[in-house]
């Protein structure tokens, strides 16, 4: 289950002394409902996801990063909208902080610790409200 996952990732970036985790999080199917439209971009959002994601781009401890494979020019189309609904990402299919190292080859897979991805089981109609109620019981931690 995804709240598994990131509770995993939450207690790891703490108990190492992280000071942030990286979600790649996609569009549709996870975010917007599907118009299966070739022409015009979805819009519709799924319920409780709007707060989520929210929630998510004020926290400091958490790098958005807006999973897709969506056209370029669709992508700005989404950011926008995403942006109209205070919702913001990161960085779009890379994760620029985390490079190669003695642990991983990141040059052609970028690092994540949690992935909100529908075809990887994430459930649109009851994931995005546990992960709010998750995300209040893993409070962003004070900077020291």
């Amino acid at each position: 289950m995804i709240t598994t996952a990131i509770e995993n990732s939450i207690r790891t970036a703490w108990a190492k002394k992280w000071d942030k985790t990286y979600w790649a999080i996609d569009i549709h199917g996870t975010i917007l409902k599907p118009n299966f439209s070739a022409t015009e971009v979805s819009t519709e959002f799924y319920p409780d996801a709007i707060p989520v994601l929210q929630l998510l781009s004020k926290r400091k401890d958490v790098v958005r990063i807006l999973y897709t494979c969506s056209y370029p020019h669709e992508i700005e189309i989404y950011l926008k909208h995403f942006a109209a609904h205070d919702i913001h990402f990161d960085y779009v299919n890379q994760n620029p902080e985390v490079s190669n190292g003695a642990y991983g080859y990141y040059k052609e897979k970028f690092y994540f610790n949690v992935l909100l991805e529908d075809k990887a089981g994430f459930d649109p109609a009851s994931d995005w409200a546990r992960i709010g109620s998750l995300l209040k019981a893993y409070p962003e931690p004070e900077e020291p």
